[in-house]
């Protein structure tokens, strides 16, 4: 550590607040407010700026106590203000009264200690954690056998997982237990990474996925609802995580969660009798999760569009959207994704899984948290009679009519 600091030097940042900086309290959209642990992280980076100019190139600061009071609110878009001044140096360790501010207003106060260690030691600390298996998203890999599907069929072959949505009388809509069964394989797949090096993802039938099964929505509770909606956004995310390459083969309509599936995926062939939508709005709801990768993919414009009217979209608009990444004959389909399976079986394996990791990675955490407030509004909607409307009228295959309210 370079000499010359001392008690009252001290550190500050300025933040604007963003979505993955706030929480929403009570699921009212007004009361999205900075939230605590991103006070904390504001005040500790200040306080690691504070340091910044004392370390020498082979060390770091890190965090080793931090004690906060959040004494006011700051809300989205807000200039926040963290400030650390140096009032203890023991050594190595180095503590700070910490604040943070709107304007000239007090948001937060509280004390912070640091420790400065080598960059060398660090690194070995976290090189076993680097190594071992983790979670993909809520679901840890599973080592053992994949057992007997219902509603999904796979196969492996050459190292190549295909699994195809069996549900072909209900156009393969998303129900409670093939939401199951598909957190089951995607845990069977992160447990098998040296087995299975690609997967192909398909539907039975003349349809993809028809997305969520609105009969058996009808049935559950808010409550249930909830559960179901955030364990899906949560199963769709996991794709990003696997480590092998997944290709969507979409084969016919890719609707609500169906099309989340597919755009989920690494890659998207698409046949001619492909169509694309997200049809939550004609049901009296937005959809529960996936619009932020969905706008990441087409854009805001498209997906406006998509969320805000309901209707589908050919695989050729789809194609021009940058939703597709390639158009291939019906009859050519399956072959195609079997054949850029091969062509990826040909790369090597620990670079295809570093790139897709860094890839998603890049996209930063507002996709990862974002399928929360999806899930509030969707259960906001879903209690209010245009949904029950929606339903009857989904059941009965009618046109619905909304109250305009």
């Amino acid at each position: 550590m370079k000499p010359g600091l001392k008690t009252r030097d001290a550190g500050e940042l300025t933040w604007i607040v963003d979505p993955t900086m706030t929480i929403t309290l009570g699921g009212v959209p007004q009361a999205t407010v900075f939230s605590t642990p991103s006070m904390i992280m504001l005040m500790e980076r200040s306080a690691r700026e504070a340091l910044r100019p004392f370390l020498e190139g082979s060390e770091e600061s890190v965090g080793v106590e931090v004690q906060v009071e959040h004494t006011g609110p700051a809300v989205l878009g807000s200039t926040v203000r963290g400030v650390a001044k140096v009032v203890e140096i023991d050594g190595r360790h180095v503590g700070f009264e910490v604040q943070a501010y709107v304007g000239d207003r007090e948001i937060g106060r509280g004390k912070h200690r640091r420790a400065v260690i080598p960059l060398d030691r660090l690194v070995a600390n976290l090189m076993p954690m680097l190594k071992a298996e983790d979670r993909v998203m809520n679901l840890k890999p599973a080592n053992g056998e994949l057992g007997e599907l219902e509603n999904i069929t796979v196969g492996v072959s050459n190292r190549v997982a295909t699994a195809t949505l069996n549900r072909p009388r209900a156009a393969n809509a998303i129900n409670v237990q093939m939401t199951g069964e598909l957190e089951r394989l995607v845990a069977w797949l992160a447990g098998h990474p040296q087995e299975v090096r690609v997967v192909v993802i398909s539907g039975a039938g003349d349809a993809f996925c028809a997305g969520d099964d609105v009969k058996e929505i009808a049935g559950l509770s808010l409550e249930a609802a909830r559960t179901l909606s955030l364990r899906q956004a949560n199963l769709f995310l996991a794709l990003e995580q696997l480590p092998q390459p997944v290709i969507a083969a979409v084969n016919g309509p890719a609707f609500g969660g169906g099309c989340t599936a597919a755009y989920s995926c690494d890659w998207r062939l698409a046949s001619h009798a492909a169509r694309f939508a997200m049809p939550e709005i004609k049901l009296g709801w937005p959809p529960g999760y996936g619009i932020a990768q969905l706008t990441a993919l087409v854009g805001k414009a498209r997906a406006l569009e998509m969320c805000l009217t309901g209707d589908a979209i050919t695989a050729t608009q789809a194609l021009e959207w940058g939703l597709v990444n390639e158009l291939v004959p019906g009859t050519m389909l399956m072959k195609s994704a079997q054949q850029l399976a091969e062509r990826l079986l040909r790369l090597p394996a620990e670079a295809l899984r570093q790139a897709k990791h860094l890839i998603h990675l890049d996209e930063g955490q507002l996709p990862k948290i974002t399928h929360r407030a999806d899930t509030e509004a969707y259960l906001r909607c879903l209690a209010l009679p245009d949904a029950r409307e929606g339903i009857a009228a989904f059941v009965e295959k009618r046109l619905a009519k909304f109250d305009g309210k």
